[in-house]
């Protein structure tokens, strides 16, 4: 799912923003202990009071964790004042549970509406400052997303000129020779300007490896046999959406940077695996017989990392170096709750 995409409630189940909320009930416990009271055992007051703040706390988490489907249908705002309800409620409740616990002990000092009245008033004031910090995240959250889109845009319109000179050459060698050749030629090639051009998206996984497998044959027609293509991939993939352009622009970088320099061509590899919770896509190629440029992957890792970043939500990532003397780029995208594995469509 694409973060634009995410459910804003989600980021209040994140191990952080649950350990944050645990440190800020605290801070709040101990001013609340700190303010003048009847009860004069402070550390007894801050103990009871820092219970009940966790109890709010940790039980309207729990509450929206439970409800977090019927609420996702709701707009952001109404979710945001949904969120705020639940933890009025959970105050009063907890509120007039301790007026039972500690009337069973002591008689209340004060009257149950005036302690009811008061606890309120401060579950309103905290409840508000929590919206106001949410909003101000949320909006930041946004901000920060459509930047990452902006960044993608720019990356996708820096379209080299020297893939579609050489495919547009190619074709035009096999008008007369092949014709059926070159029209398959420019109906991939179109296929993947569709593509690049469509912005950043998520499609889904075996058309995003029939993209890179359709670059794979033009380049196989240009290259001939200097180009060995080796690909495994299980016989069903999973039904799941990845970044488009995330993992051709890597197999471009094999053949461009690693096939083509050397003398007699080599072999590129291309294995999908599913490990464990994710889907790893493993692309290999021979090194050139000179050493490349340092910059020489860099163009197309830094859009595949980047896309596979933003669109992941951060759970994604690219890595890539030199294992047994070959160059490898690897993609791991972890396989969301989804519906049944789709067959790979492939040309």
């Amino acid at each position: 799912m694409s973060p634009t995409a995410t459910r804003p409630l989600d980021a209040l189940f994140r191990p952080q923003a649950i350990v944050a909320t645990i440190l800020v009930g605290e801070a709040l416990a101990i001013l609340l202990a700190l303010a003048p009271a009847r009860i004069a055992d402070r550390l007894v007051l801050f103990g009871l009071v820092s219970l009940a703040v966790q109890w709010v706390s940790l039980g309207t988490l729990a509450l929206l964790y439970l409800l977090r489907a019927p609420l996702a249908r709701l707009p952001t705002a109404r979710q945001a004042w949904a969120a705020f309800g639940i933890f009025l409620a959970m105050s009063a409740l907890v509120s007039w549970g301790g007026i039972l616990l500690v009337e069973v002990a002591d008689p209340l000092a004060e009257a149950r509406p005036a302690f009811l009245l008061r606890w309120t008033g401060i579950a309103v004031v905290v409840g508000l400052l929590g919206l106001l910090a949410y909003q101000n995240y949320w909006r930041a959250r946004q901000l920060a997303v459509r930047a990452k889109q902006l960044e993608l845009e720019a990356l996708q319109a820096r379209i080299r000129p020297h893939f579609l000179f050489n495919t547009l050459n190619t074709g035009a060698a096999l008008v007369h020779a092949r014709p059926d050749e070159a029209e398959r030629v420019l109906l991939d090639l179109a296929d993947l300007f569709r593509t690049a051009l469509r912005g950043p998206q998520e499609i889904p996984l075996a058309e995003e490896l029939a993209l890179a497998r359709r670059y794979l044959d033009i380049e196989a027609l240009r290259l001939g046999p200097r180009l060995v293509v080796r690909w495994q991939q299980p016989p069903e993939l999973p039904d799941i959406e990845v970044p488009a352009l995330s993992i051709q622009p890597l197999v471009e970088n094999a053949v461009r940077h690693g096939i083509e320099p050397r003398r007699g061509g080599g072999t590129l590899d291309l294995d999908v695996r599913i490990v464990g919770d994710a889907i790893e896509v493993v692309v290999e190629n021979d090194l050139p017989d000179a050493a490349p440029p340092a910059s020489g992957h860099a163009i197309g890792l830094a859009s595949s990392r980047r896309r596979v970043e933003a669109l992941t939500n951060g759970s994604g990532r690219v890595e890539s170096g030199l294992e047994q003397d070959r160059y490898v780029a690897r993609v791991v995208v972890p396989i969301a709750e989804c519906g049944g594995p789709a067959q790979a469509t492939t040309r």
